[in-house]
């Protein structure tokens, strides 16, 4: 079997609470909408798989899965769209919703009035020098959508993905394929969230500061899952 490394720039272990866990990335195929997740995990994660290991992948591993990853070229941005997205803070961790073609699917799934009052909020905050509002109002549905970047895996650099449905359920269709708990994560550099967990025992906070450093990456490294286990000495 084959030995599993960390990702490049990201360290395979972790300190949490005077606890040692290992983050075990895992290498799949570019995963599309011809794929069913349960089938994914089954192959790629079930040969290492350990009693005490949880699964956790990628949100929008899921999501593209579920026909939530939408071509550029196919979205057409209300003017509205247009307007709101250029009041969005643009960082180097990623777009947002900081082109129309995001922005116009933030709209679809939130509805109208709700992202009006989240950009509302948004200005408020600015003026006293606050930031974060607009995502607070507008809901992990906001959050959770992706632009298309130059270093994500193609097709998805020419696409919008957006989170995955219903991912309590997905996770717990997935865990019982695997017999072993699951995560469905929404990580980046700067932080994440957890959405979806098969077992209402798993300690979501602790999980999220195992995870805290995103070590599935950022960029090319096409390992939408990973295992979480505790070290050897730990275990």
């Amino acid at each position: 079997m084959a030995e599993l490394t960390s990702n490049e720039g990201k360290n395979l272990t972790i300190e949490v609470d005077g606890v040692s866990y290992d983050r075990l990335p895992l290498h799949t195929h570019v995963v599309t909408e011809e794929d069913d997740i349960c089938d994914v995990a089954e192959t790629y994660a079930v040969p290492f798989l350990r009693p005490g290991d949880i699964l956790f992948i990628s949100e929008k591993c899921v999501a593209c899965t579920q026909q939530r990853a939408i071509p550029m070229k196919d979205i057409k941005p209300r003017r509205l769209a247009v307007l709101l997205s250029h009041f969005v803070t643009k960082t180097p961790h990623g777009i947002g919703l900081g082109i129309p073609e995001t922005m116009e699917f933030a709209i679809r799934e939130c509805g109208t009035l709700r992202i009006l009052f989240a950009a509302f909020c948004a200005a408020i905050g600015k003026l006293f020098g606050q930031h974060g509002w607009f995502y607070i109002i507008a809901g992990r549905k906001a959050a959770a959508i992706d632009g298309p970047c130059p270093n994500t895996i193609p097709p998805y650099n020419q696409c919008v993905v957006l989170g995955p449905d219903d991912p309590e359920k997905v996770s717990r269709e997935i865990a019982e394929r695997v017999d072993s708990p699951v995560l469905i994560v929404d990580l980046n550099d700067l932080g994440g969230n957890i959405l979806g967990a098969s077992d209402t025992a798993i300690d979501r906070d602790l999980m999220l500061r195992v995870l805290r450093d995103n070590p599935l990456g950022q960029s090319g490294e096409q390992t939408p899952m990973g295992i979480i286990r505790r070290t050897a000495a730990e275990a």
